[in-house]
């Protein structure tokens, strides 16, 4: 059920009609008056509606979406199922540039347990992680909100895990680089948080990341050597491709072998593409064609094309040539 107050659907489709009007309607004291009324609604999902649309620059109703807010954590999986008002309302804060940490360290640590068939489930997640994200620029101490962060990667949630990862090295303290390794080290039962955490560690402090996150390329779980390989593949430095041209001459599973290549044409770097035509020109007819796709959607599809037309030619591949025809013959989405 969304929200308490008894409302016929065809009353709830005109409020909801009535609110998506104001997307487009000039910022007018009549228009914060009805978001300011939809936002008291005791309906949660007309709230989030509302919440949405002030967050599309009316930073004067900041006062009503903070009241919203903590008017929804009063029995809180019957004001608010599902967290919608909360959820928009703290996304809302924060594109609004609110910048009090109060509120997002109350959304950070709320869970809400919702009935679900055979027992309850966390509806919170996605409120935790949107205030961890905004908590990072919150004129906070940076070691206090790193204590923050660290409670929540240890998160019951597999994506606030994630967000925090990513709010770390938002943040840019060297500290933050020492508990995304520790979270690496200890591991995750998700292989995508570690990956996140080897992301963020690269971005964060490069220098001294690219070779803790190449060792995890030897370890025996083949899904945490991907992630540790998308890593390095999105990584701006040089060094990072040459890890993975070495580990590309190892024991390698046909999996592994093609997230790889993925991985690689999405790289800023042109070495990683200079390493795919290499592969299209050497390597065994699928993972040629692997490459190929890697390369269409690469940022060098264009300036390397006569390269990869030659390169396809002298291959003699039937395949080759038609998967070249139409990946290279359509324009860049």
């Amino acid at each position: 059920m969304i929200g308490t107050e008894p409302m016929g659907k065809q009353a709830f489709d005109k409020k909801i009609e009535a609110l998506e009007t104001l997307r487009s309607a000039p910022a007018s004291a009549a228009t914060a008056d009805q978001l300011r009324k939809a936002l008291r609604d005791r309906n949660n999902y007309l709230a989030s509606k509302a919440a949405a649309i002030i967050a599309l620059g009316l930073s004067e109703l900041i006062p009503e979406l903070i009241a919203a807010f903590e008017r929804f954590l009063i029995d809180p999986a019957k004001t608010d199922p599902q967290c919608w008002g909360k959820n928009a309302i703290a996304k809302a804060l924060k594109d609004l540039g609110h910048r009090h940490p109060a509120i997002y360290l109350r959304g950070l640590v709320h869970f809400q347990p919702e009935a679900v068939w055979g027992g309850s489930s966390d509806s919170a997640a996605t409120l935790r992680g949107t205030c961890a994200l905004a908590l990072v620029d919150c004129p906070m101490d940076d070691l206090a909100i790193l204590t923050h962060l660290t409670d929540r990667l240890a998160d019951p949630a597999k994506p606030v895990r994630i967000d925090t990862a990513v709010a770390i090295a938002q943040l840019g303290r060297p500290e933050g680089a020492l508990l995304l390794r520790l979270k690496a080290l200890v591991g995750d039962r998700e292989p995508e948080v570690t990956g996140q955490c080897f992301v963020s560690l690269l971005n964060l402090d490069p220098r001294e990341s690219i070779g803790f996150v190449g060792g995890f390329l030897k370890v025996s779980d083949e899904e945490v050597r991907s992630e540790a390989a998308g890593a390095l593949a999105q990584a701006r430095q040089p060094e990072a491709i040459e890890i993975l041209k070495q580990f590309w001459e190892g024991p390698l599973s046909p999996e592994l072998r093609r997230a790889l290549l993925l991985s690689l044409g999405a790289s800023p770097l042109a070495e990683a593409a200079d390493f795919l035509v290499s592969v299209l020109e050497n390597a065994s007819s699928e993972m040629a064609a692997c490459a190929l796709a890697a390369l269409a959607p690469s940022r060098f599809r264009t300036g390397m094309r006569e390269r990869i037309a030659a390169a396809v030619e002298s291959r003699g591949d039937p395949n080759l040539s038609r998967v070249f025809e139409r990946e290279f013959q359509k324009p860049m989405a």
